[in-house]
Formats: structure tokens, sequence, C-alpha cells
């Protein structure tokens, strides 16, 4: 059976969980022919797993050797882009992790340059895209059954972080190796989700308290309205600082809502459009028949390997993406435009002007302080 030869960039948290999730046997249709990583006790530890295989201090030099056709990129995330752009240059699919780059405008290129090689596959991992609630959610609202969305909420406090977290890499929540903190690292797949399934917001007003419950320079608690072009509203709040945390998905729509949490998914259905209801019903204190539904969700949750595996599938020609590349920017574009609107301290419109954007975080990279690395990679099993 022909396997992709995958080479992998940074192995780090994610990066070294990858080759442990490959190695078990996860992703048969995959085989690591190489990897690269800037640190040598990194590199050290994979040859312990993979004694036979290829491996480089830098990505460009994996890219450049003609082992792999295909890269994973998992590193700090100013370099997913660049590191993209480089592999579809020399003719390499890419499965990049999340976020698609720390602004938008870098993002932009990426998808450029991809939009040049339709021969190439380009994936992101949007694992939380797998998960069943996740996937009926979508596919409820996107159906038109219950209507038009109404009002989003979505509190997801459940990122609970230590300091040594943070004080593990030197690049971590900072802005010049990080570019962000609770919405760039944490919440790219709440970022992903909402505008998957309810669309991207028109405007947006935005509170991101930095080093408010840690000893960091970047955002860990964020509280953030926004409305959408048909006049919804949505609120978001998250915080890497809440113990024990939240995750509470809402959408209200016309003619029901859905709520999801604690791993299952409520369906609260009315029998009448409420929009007609309020217009015509007789009683000021009249509220439309609802009935309420625990969602039968059928289906595994197979989360990052699925995305691999999908990934792989593509490439060799018999399946479908997951997560396709260019749709990174979108979460992207909402989390930006939440950092503009609280650095400017005022309401941001979509699209916002994205050289602004670059110019505010270019003020916070110039200020940003160096850390001591304390070379801690953690293990990730159990926490998405």
């Amino acid at each position: 059976m022909r396997k992709v030869r995958l080479g992998i960039i940074g192995l780090g948290n994610m990066g070294s969980g990858y080759v442990k999730m490959i190695k078990a046997g996860d992703c048969p249709e995959v085989e690591i022919t190489a990897v690269a990583d800037l640190r040598e006790d990194r590199r050290e530890w994979f040859r312990t797993v993979y004694p036979e295989v290829p491996v480089f201090e830098e990505g460009h030099q994996l890219i450049d050797s003609g082992l792999c056709e295909a890269v994973m990129i998992e590193v700090p995330h100013y370099h997913h882009p660049e590191f993209a752009i480089y592999a579809m240059k020399h003719g390499l699919h890419v499965l990049s992790d999340k976020p698609a780059g720390v602004y938008t405008k870098q993002v932009k290129e990426m998808n450029e340059e991809a939009a040049k090689h339709p021969e190439l596959v380009f994936a992101i991992m949007f694992n939380q895209r797998t998960n069943p609630l996740y996937i009926k959610m979508k596919e409820l609202v996107s159906s038109g059954e219950l209507g038009a969305i109404k009002r989003v909420n979505w509190i997801i406090t459940d990122w609970y972080r230590t300091q040594i977290y943070y004080d593990s890499g030197a690049w971590r929540a900072t802005w010049s190796g990080e570019g962000g903190g609770v919405l760039l690292n944490q919440c790219p797949h709440q970022m992903d989700l909402v505008t998957w399934i309810c669309g991207l917001p028109s405007r947006v007003r935005a509170f991101c308290h930095v080093g408010k419950w840690h000893d960091i320079e970047v955002e860990d608690d964020v509280s953030a309205y926004w409305e959408y072009p048909n006049g919804a509203t949505g609120v978001f709040v998250t915080s890497t600082g809440d113990a024990p945390g939240t995750n509470r998905f809402e959408v209200d729509l016309e003619k029901g809502k859905l709520v999801c949490e604690d791993d299952k998914l409520t369906l609260y259905r009315l029998s009448v459009n409420e929009r007609e209801f309020c217009r015509t019903a007789k009683g000021g204190f009249d509220k439309p028949e609802c009935t309420k539904e625990v969602i039968d969700i059928e289906g595994e949750n197979p989360q990052h390997k699925a995305v691999i595996n999908a990934f792989a599938a593509k490439i060799l020609g018999h399946g479908e993406l997951i997560a396709p590349g260019y749709e990174g920017i979108n979460g992207l574009m909402l989390s930006n435009a939440l950092f503009l609107s609280s650095w400017l301290d005022k309401t941001i419109e979509i699209p916002f002007d994205e050289d602004l954007f670059l110019a505010e975080l270019n003020k916070r990279i110039a200020a940003s302080k160096r850390k001591e690395d304390k070379n801690i990679t953690f293990s990730t099993e159990g926490t998405y």
C-alpha cells in the first residue's frame, strides 16, 4: 500500500504528539520520512523513536531535501505561512497547524500561493470540525429548517493554563514570538467553528485583558460583542484563568435554539417561527409552544488523526479534506478584528484595515520582552 511521505517541521507539544500518533498506527496511509527541529534535545528524542529517519535542524532544509511529498507545519504561529509558501513553491502538499498565521495579510499571501498550485493539497488542523456535535450544529443551521440566526453566545473558559505553561518556551505568550494569547493559541478552533457554523460577523467590539491572570504580555481574558449582516448579535467570552471553566455554545434562531454543552447537543424547537408569532399573538405574555430534544449524535470524534488521514487520502486520490487550508483566514479575520477593537478601544467593521492592524501589532512586537527558554515539552494527550 502506497503511503504519503510526510515531513514534520517542529517537534514541540503538537509535533511530538503527531509523531507518537503515526508511530502507533493511527494514520495508516502516512509514513514519516524526515523531521526538523531547532532544538537538539528534541532531535535526539526523535532518533530514539525513529532511528532510521533523517533529522534536520531547520525546516527549509527538510523541504529542500526531496525526502517528502508533504509537510506538517508545527512551529510558532508567525512561521506557518512562511513554511507553507516555501513548501508549495517546492511542490509539496501542506498541512498547517492552527492558526493559519498571526495576521490576515500574511495568510492572504499564503492562500494566493496555494491558488497557484491547484495540484497540491492544502489543509489546516481544525480538528474540532470532526466533532459530531459541531457537525450536526452546522447541518441544522445551514439547512435553514430553524430559520435565520438571531443570537450567538459562546462562553469558552475551560482553557485553564498555569504559569509554567506560559514559561515553558521563550516564544510563548509574547507578541514577538506567538502574536497573541488565548485568542491566537487556544481559541482558533472556536474562531473557526463559530464562523464555519454561523458565518463571519460584520462588526465587533472587544475587550482583551492583557496578563489579567498570568505574568504574560498578551491577553488571557476576553469579552466580545459582535453583529452579523442580518442584524443578529453575538457574545463571546474566553479565558485561561477560570477553574473550573465552562464551554457552552448557544445559537438562537427564529424557529428554535441549539445548545452545545457537556458533550451533548440540545434542540429547543418552536412550533412556529418566533417572528411570525410575535406579530400575530393575541396575548401579551403568550409564548410559542416549544419542545426539547437531546439530539442523538452518531459517529466518533477522531480529532487530529482524522484531519491527517483525510489529508493523506486527498493526496492519494480517494478522499476529501476536513478543513481546506484557505478557510483558515476566516477565524483569523475575526480574532484580528477583536484585537484591533480592543487596541483602539472602538467598534471595528469587517473587513478592516489590515495595514492598520499590522502597524498596531508591530508596536507590540517592538515592546515585546525576551524570555528565558525553559525548554519544556508537555504532552497534549487528553487536553482537547
